[in-house]
């Protein structure tokens, strides 16, 4: 089961990678409003997260159909995994950002392979280690969905703090 695993993990690493990428211009290329809650809409962090999370639910609604029986934390390590991939983007970025100012474009595309990278592994690692199975997977689905529901409540009315500003035009959300 570990080499199936490795392969689902590098499977899943490359799905989002992909479909990342192409959520990150299907938006602009298309306009169409129904493809903006799993789209980037601008160049904000926020929306950078949004097209990591997105893929990886996607695959991991596919990995569950072969998953749940043999590992019976696969909601609960998934929520770990998405929210580590996640979180990292906006935490590597503006620590890069804060230590040697404005990136290039290849040091934001590094961060999101790196994020999407470290999500997947850690999900191994901890998929690896099963102990006890914890109770009410439903929980970590329900929280899952919960976050996702948020990256669409936010495309359409965000915040007006710096994460969500797209950088190019100092706007927010999809009227970026």
């Amino acid at each position: 089961m570990k080499k199936s695993l490795s392969l689902w993990q590098l499977g899943g690493l490359t799905f989002t990678a992909v479909l990342g990428t192409l959520l990150h211009f299907l938006y602009e290329w298309t306009g169409l409003i129904a493809l903006a809650p799993f789209c980037a809409v601008n160049e904000s962090t926020w929306e950078h997260m949004k097209i990591l999370f997105f893929p990886m639910l996607f695959f991991s609604f596919v990995q569950s159909l072969f998953f749940k029986k043999d590992y019976p934390n696969f909601w609960w390590v998934k929520l770990v995994g998405m929210i580590t991939g996640t979180l990292l983007i906006p935490v590597l970025f503006y620590t890069i950002n804060g230590a040697f100012g404005k990136t290039p474009d290849w040091v934001n595309i590094t961060i999101f392979f790196l994020s999407a990278g470290c999500a997947y592994l850690i999900e191994g690692i901890i998929f690896q280690k099963q102990g006890k199975p914890y109770k009410a997977a439903f929980i970590a689905v329900i929280l899952l969905l919960l976050i996702a529901l948020t990256f669409v409540f936010f495309t359409f009315a965000p915040p007006k703090i710096p994460l969500f500003q797209d950088p190019l035009t100092s706007k927010y959300g999809i009227i970026a």
